[in-house]
């Protein structure tokens, strides 16, 4: 497993269907090493915190493994450079299906641990032109994840990514994000909704969501 590539952007004014606005998903990939804190790269921010970046959400990942697929679904744009989906870390050699709410891994000298999937907002809209690319992006189950900082370190551009361990009762992260999109849950989705909610490092946010969800299916 592998950094391809680091990718940090400032904010900066764009213009949308008339009206202005401000965003941070703009990521480009810079070179040498670059260091990772509690709550964001070095060289890059996030405007909105409420959404975005935070001691949860300090690194947005996306495999490299998804380009092709989306090379074949976006045929006017078949030059995707490194960080066109905001991610700051461009991986290679896992996916969602792969990984799990929990998961820790070393890159550099960094160590990081796997909190939650990316849900797309109206941005993702923006960076690409089309009004309905949030959704497309959210349907795929190409989502990539985010990770939380636990050593703060350096990071670099083809660096491995080393697994250090698993949760012992792993959820991964495509699962939670089936389980965001589905309106019914079947009883294996119930099961999983529940192991998911002992999934110590899930936000509080995710696990509300999920109480909440089948507090209505189950009463």
């Amino acid at each position: 497993m592998k950094l391809t590539s680091v990718n940090c952007g400032l904010s900066r004014e764009v213009a949308w269907h008339g009206r202005s606005g401000t965003t941070s998903i703009y990521k480009e990939p810079v070179g040498g090493r670059v260091a990772l804190r509690r709550l964001n790269l070095d060289g890059d921010r996030q405007v909105d915190l409420t959404v975005h970046g935070g001691k949860d959400k300090a690194v947005y990942c996306y495999p490299i493994e998804h380009y092709e697929y989306w090379r074949a679904e976006l045929p006017g744009r078949p030059d995707l450079p490194m960080g066109v989906f905001g991610a700051n870390f461009t991986i290679e050699g896992f996916t969602e299906g792969t990984v799990h709410i929990g998961d820790r891994f070393s890159i550099g000298s960094a160590e990081v641990v796997v909190t939650q999937p990316r849900l797309p907002c109206y941005k993702l809209g923006i960076r690409f032109e089309s009004d309905d690319m949030a959704k497309r992006f959210l349907k795929s189950g190409r989502t990539g994840f985010y990770v939380a900082f636990i050593r703060e370190g350096e990071v670099g551009a083809d660096d491995d990514v080393v697994s250090l361990n698993h949760d012992s009762e792993p959820v991964s992260v495509s699962a939670i994000t089936q389980l965001y999109v589905k309106k019914t849950y079947g009883r294996d989705d119930i099961r999983l909704a529940r192991q998911a909610l002992r999934a110590k490092v899930l936000p509080e946010s995710w696990k509300e969501y999920f109480e909440e969800k089948l507090h209505r299916l189950i009463a």
